[in-house]
């Protein structure tokens, strides 16, 4: 199966106004043109973008005076989200839905805008590849038996949800990330990430059989997805292991809404006699990109990072969290010459 890139399915024809424009003149040509949007340039290079969206949130915000004294800039929607034109549709996808945008400008290899997508573009482009695929499953069923699980293979990694928890899957989560990292270290801007893991699930599983296991996953998915913010995003990690994408959120405030969440999840008191708590509850290791973090790191060191501090809250009892920011590699060996003071091999003596 090919993968189809943004560039096929993008129009060239794009609106574009300078970031100076009267955004009245701007209101009044998406107006008269049917403009559902119009992207801000800055010698080619998209900078912006005004929707619709932007226009009825400045009504219910502002008097007609205070509006006509704006200039694009005021209200434009930043950091961009824009992709490349060799970007696959299952990625394009992937970051529009997730950050709950319809527009996103496409850019060349230079930056520069060279088109516009749409998330009904993406959506049907989608949605005939993937009956096109199942076309194939099913004229496929009298063949051999490996050439049907290749069939199946193939329309699993069309889906970016996963079919139990009802989150995103792991292949959504790992364009989410590395688009999140991206702008992170592009506009210096925090983001955190979450890993919960049930605690004593094999033996919830073992005690209570599959079939309630199966329950447990989703009650948790649905605990964590009606506390969150609309801009976080939940995908199942693996197993019983949630990762939750908390972007522009510092290590403090992370902190505060996964304790929330633990608590929140222990006082729905699912029973579960094989753990310590006698209730349902999670560990979970926080990580965060600080804006002024690490330099020339990844988003899988952040995952990496979390990972670590899971452990550790296993480690110290469970039913807790444990947290704490991805280091620069200067940083990191500060920290470790400040654990070496005092000691005799450090003074020289």
């Amino acid at each position: 199966m090919q993968d189809i890139f943004v560039k096929s399915l993008m129009t060239t024809e794009v609106a574009v106004t300078p970031p100076a424009a009267d955004l009245m003149d701007v209101i009044q040509t998406m107006l008269a043109s049917h403009y559902s949007c119009m992207v801000v340039t800055d010698e080619d290079v998209p900078v912006g973008i005004v929707t619709e969206r932007d226009f009825i949130r400045l009504l219910a915000e502002r008097d007609d005076r205070s509006i006509r004294a704006l200039k694009v800039r005021d209200v434009m929607s930043r950091p961009l989200i824009a992709v490349g034109e060799d970007t696959t549709l299952f990625d394009a996808l992937v970051m529009i839905t997730s950050r709950n945008v319809r527009h996103v400008p496409v850019v060349d290899g230079d930056g520069k805008l060279s088109g516009l997508v749409t998330l009904t573009d993406l959506a049907k482009s989608h949605f005939q590849v993937y009956e096109k695929q199942r076309e194939i499953i099913e004229h496929s069923i009298t063949a051999r038996t490996r050439q049907l699980l290749e069939a199946n293979e193939k329309l699993k990694a069309l889906s970016m949800v996963d079919p139990l928890m009802g989150i995103g899957n792991r292949r959504a989560m790992e364009v989410d990330l590395a688009y999140s990292h991206a702008q992170s270290v592009r506009y210096s801007r925090d983001y955190s990430v979450a890993l919960f893991d049930i605690d004593f699930f094999k033996a919830y599983n073992d005690c209570y059989g599959h079939l309630a296991g199966d329950m447990a996953l989703r009650k948790v998915a649905e605990h964590l997805q009606i506390r969150i913010r609309k801009s976080d995003r939940l995908y199942r990690y693996g197993g019983e292991e949630i990762l939750l994408l908390l972007p522009e959120t510092p290590l403090a405030g992370a902190e505060i809404l996964v304790g929330r969440l633990l608590e929140g999840l222990a006082a729905l008191h699912i029973p579960h006699q094989m753990s310590t708590h006698k209730v349902l509850t999670m560990s979970c290791g926080i990580a965060c990109q600080a804006a002024e973090g690490s330099k020339g790191k990844g988003w899988n060191d952040v995952v990496a990072l979390a990972d670590r501090c899971l452990y550790q809250a296993k480690q110290s009892g469970r039913n807790r969290y444990a947290g704490t920011e991805l280091q620069s590699i200067t940083d990191a060996i500060k920290s470790c010459l400040r654990g070496f003071e005092g000691s005799p091999a450090f003074s020289g003596g």
